[in-house]
């Protein structure tokens, strides 16, 4: 099976890092990219860097993980990636909407195996496994 691209955005590095190392442990055949700002996935996005799927940090300075979501569904080239939001904010509001326009909502904090069975069931959910 060849690697599944997960593009993981949040501007904590230490988040990245342990999702990164977690996630790659757990799952071999997944490959992270650890990406800290909402405008840092757009321009690897528009590069050509297109993952299976991407995990979405809602709150960060700059473009939010809202402002991102919007940008990549109105592009035809990515409006299919899958996403999921993985965010600090427990809300209500924040938990339907995310759940609403994302293929999952992950608070923090998460166990890592559970984020692996959560990527895994939506990218199995899309044919992308």
């Amino acid at each position: 099976m060849e690697k599944k691209k997960i593009m993981v955005v949040d501007d904590n590095p230490d988040v990245l890092f342990s999702i990164k190392q977690g996630l790659e442990a757990l799952e071999p055949n997944f490959e992270v990219i650890g990406v800290e700002s909402g405008e840092e996935c757009i321009e690897l996005l528009k590069s050509g860097e297109i993952p299976d799927l991407i995990v979405l940090d809602i709150m960060m300075p700059g473009l939010s993980g809202w402002e991102v979501y919007n940008r990549i569904k109105d592009h035809p080239e990515w409006k299919d990636i899958p996403l999921v939001f993985l965010t600090a904010r427990t809300d209500e509001t924040a938990r339907r909407i995310g759940r609403f326009l994302g293929e999952d909502f992950i608070e923090k904090p998460f166990e890592t195996k559970e984020l692996k069975e959560r990527i895994k069931r939506v990218l199995r959910e899309k044919g992308k496994l």
